[in-house]
C-alpha cells in the first residue's frame, strides 16, 4: 500500500539538513545562553545568528524576532500582549470571523477582561473586505488582527490594503502568518504590519518552534515573566536546539521557495481539476486564485468529512477536514459557516495541503482512491439514497 501524506498544514517531516543542524546542541553545545562564561556566550552568539535567519526569510531586522514555542504562543503574546500594553489608549480590538484558535480564544480572554471585540465578516471566498474593515475602526481601536491566509479554505488576504487603513489610524496590526511563511513570499515591510507569526511546523522544522515579528521595539506586555531572555519580552531558558532548527529551515526555505511554489502550484492544480471530474456535487472552497499554491479544499455532498479521512487512511492517504487544532472537535467548521456552506455540505469537508515531497504520481493515487471512498460513504447515506431516487 502507497504512503501518500497531504496534510502538511497540520504537521510536516523535519529535514536530515535541520535533524543535522540542531543535533549538535543537545549534548556538545548545551550552555545555558544567558551565562556570562564562553560556553554560554557562544550559545547566545549562534542563537543571534538563527534569529537573523529567521529575520531574513520574513525581510525584517533580527532585534525584531522574538523566539516563541509556537505560532500559537506567538499568536497569543501579539494579541494579548499588544492589547494589555495599550488598554490605557482604548480597549476595542478587531479579528476576523476566521482566524486560527489562538487568535480567537486569545481575543474572547480579553472580552473577560472588559475589552470589546469586533468578529468582522468575511465575503464566500473567505476575503475580509477593506471598506467593511474601515467602518469597523473606532477611536479606542487599538489593535486588529487578520490572517495572512486560511488553513481551512486557503484564501490569501489583501494584507498590505488592510494594514494601510491602520496605519493611517495609527492602529497596530497583527498578521498570522504561520499558513504562508515558508509557502510563499512573505516580507514584513510590503505587507506594512506592525507583528507576525510564523511557525516552525509549516518549515519542515520541529514542532514547539515559532516566533513573533515585532516592529521596532513594539511595546508587548510579557505572557511569560521571568528574566531577560528575549529582551524581557518571554521569560524561560531558550530551546537552543529548536531555534538552531527555525534558523536551518528558514534558509533552506529562503533558497527554495520559488521551486517550491511552481512545484505544488502544479500540483493542485492536477488535484483541483481532477476531483470534479470524477465526483460530483463537489464545492472547492476557498478563493479560485487568490490562495496557498499548495491548497485544495473542497467539500462533498452526502458524505461526513471524518469517515472519509478514516477511509482514505485505509489506502494510505493523509489528508485533513480542516484546522488540526479543531478536527477533533466533531463541530461544524467555523470557517466554512463563516464564507456560507451550509452545515450539512460543510460536514463534507476535506483539506489536501501539499509540499514539494509530493509528486504527480501520489496526485493520481488521490484520484483513483477518493471516488471509491466517496462511492462507499454515499452508498449508505439515506440522504444521497433519497436525492438519486428523486
Amino acid at each position: 500500500m502507497k504512503n501518500v501524506y497531504m496534510d502538511h498544514a497540520s504537521a510536516t517531516p523535519v529535514r536530515k539538513e535541520v535533524i543535522e543542524a540542531m543535533l549538535p546542541y543537545f549534548d556538545q553545545h548545551f550552555g545555558n545562553p544567558s551565562t556570562v562564561y564562553d560556553m554560554g556566550s557562544k550559545i547566545k552568539q549562534v542563537m543571534e545568528e538563527q534569529r537573523a535567519k529567521v529575520a531574513k526569510l520574513i525581510g525584517a531586522k533580527a532585534e525584531e524576532i522574538i523566539f516563541t514555542s509556537s505560532g500559537a504562543e506567538a499568536n497569543n503574546l501579539a494579541i494579548k500582549g499588544a492589547a494589555l500594553a495599550r488598554q490605557k489608549k482604548g480597549k476595542h480590538i478587531i479579528i476576523s470571523a476566521i482566524e486560527h484558535h489562538s487568535v480567537l480564544n486569545s481575543a474572547r480572554f480579553l472580552e473577560r477582561m472588559d475589552f470589546e471585540v469586533t468578529f468582522l465578516p468575511v465575503d464566500e471566498y473567505g476575503l475580509v473586505d477593506q471598506q467593511r474593515l474601515s467602518q469597523a475602526m473606532r477611536p479606542e481601536t487599538i489593535l486588529v488582527s487578520i490572517m495572512h491566509a486560511n488553513n481551512e479554505i486557503g484564501t490569501i488576504e489583501p494584507i498590505s490594503e488592510l494594514s494601510a487603513i491602520c496605519r493611517e489610524r495609527g492602529v497596530i496590526f497583527h498578521t498570522d502568518a504561520v499558513a504562508t511563511v515558508g509557502n510563499i513570499p512573505v516580507d514584513v515591510n510590503e505587507l506594512n504590519v506592525d507583528l507576525l507569526s510564523l511557525s516552525g511546523v509549516s518549515l519542515d522544522a520541529p514542532k514547539g518552534v515559532g516566533a513573533l515579528y515585532f516592529r521596532d521595539n513594539l511595546r508587548l506586555m510579557p505572557l511569560i515573566h521571568g528574566g531577560i531572555q528575549e529582551s524581557g519580552r518571554r521569560g524561560g531558558t531558550e530551546n537552543v536546539p529548536a531555534i538552531v532548527a527555525l534558523g536551518k529551515a528558514s534558509e533552506l526555505a529562503a533558497k527554495e521557495l520559488p521551486d517550491k511554489v511552481n512545484h505544488v502550484q502544479g500540483l493542485r492544480d492536477l488535484l483541483v481539476a481532477g476531483v470534479p471530474e470524477r465526483i460530483e456535487q463537489v464545492k472547492y472552497t476557498g478563493h479560485p486564485k487568490e490562495r496557498l499554491p499548495g491548497h485544495a479544499s473542497f467539500c462533498i455532498e452526502a458524505i461526513e468529512g471524518e469517515a472519509l479521512i478514516f477511509m482514505l487512511n485505509q489506502s494510505g492517504i493523509y489528508a485533513n477536514t480542516g484546522s488540526a487544532c479543531a478536527s477533533k472537535a466533531l463541530k461544524t467548521s467555523p470557517v466554512l459557516v463563516a464564507i456560507g456552506i451550509p452545515p450539512a455540505l460543510a460536514q463534507g469537508s476535506v483539506v489536501f495541503t501539499l509540499s514539494n515531497s509530493n509528486t504527480v504520481e501520489e496526485i493520481e493515487y488521490v484520484l483513483e482512491k477518493l471516488p471509491v471512498a466517496v462511492d462507499k460513504l454515499r452508498s449508505l447515506s439515506p440522504l444521497w439514497r433519497t436525492k438519486e431516487a428523486a
